[in-house]
């Protein structure tokens, strides 16, 4: 059995857009622009591209005018009842999942590749990850108590990608993980780490909505 036929030949994304952003202000962040596009719009449009097939997770009572998608599912009050959503949607002949979400907006199409192509050859889930460039410290009650050692720490992004067999039985007694990642590897499954990229910010505040908008305006890699 060839490494494609064992993890299915489906690859479909799940775009969590369903979230209210409440550390971003008034407004859902996922409907703001990035150098002139939606932030769920540049989500959806690398997912069509990178993948065979988009679930487009939204909030409540939201109606979807952007890209066409291949389904559309209702967000719950917590990103892993988003999730389960979505993966209700997500044919059980899918081989692989790719989990997204529109607030790293400037997430490379290469990024989707790559973690794709780590659960093809045999992990049971893929994350990008960055080094941290910068001393960790922990800071309680506005005092500096500890300096964390860094040597085996990482900034994880998205997207991600997994079995879809695999992260469906994860979710089968309705965890509330902080991330899916380490949802999967608590009970014993294989998630290994590719690359990240600088560029592939995290936006959770106006701040750094406008210093994406600015890497994008200026001609970055999108």
């Amino acid at each position: 059995m060839s490494r494609e036929d064992a993890v299915g030949r489906g690859v479909w994304a799940v775009v969590l857009a369903g979230g209210a952003a409440r550390r971003f202000g008034a407004r859902p962040k996922q409907f703001e622009t990035v150098g002139g596009v939606r932030m769920v719009d540049r989500t959806v449009a690398a997912a069509r591209r990178t993948c065979d097939a988009v679930v487009l997770v939204l909030p409540p009572g939201r109606a979807w005018d952007g890209e066409p998608v291949d389904a559309v599912a209702e967000g719950g009050d917590h990103q892993s009842e988003s999730l389960r959503a979505g993966l209700a949607l997500v044919p059980d002949a899918a081989g692989i999942v790719v989990v997204c979400d529109p607030a790293h907006p400037l997430a490379a199409d290469a990024l989707f590749t790559a973690v794709v192509d780590a659960v093809r050859d045999g992990a049971d889930g893929a994350v990008p990850v960055l080094a941290i460039p910068e001393v960790v410290q922990r800071v309680e009650d506005g005092r500096v108590t500890a300096t964390v050692p860094k040597d085996d720490l990482v900034l994880t992004q998205s997207p991600q990608a997994f079995r879809a067999g695999v992260l469906r039985a994860a979710h089968a007694d309705l965890p509330r993980p902080v991330e899916n990642s380490s949802l999967l590897v608590a009970r014993g499954h294989r998630v290994v780490a590719v690359p990240g990229d600088p560029v592939n910010l995290h936006v959770t505040t106006p701040a750094e909505l406008r210093l994406m908008d600015r890497l994008a305006t200026e001609g970055q890699p999108v």
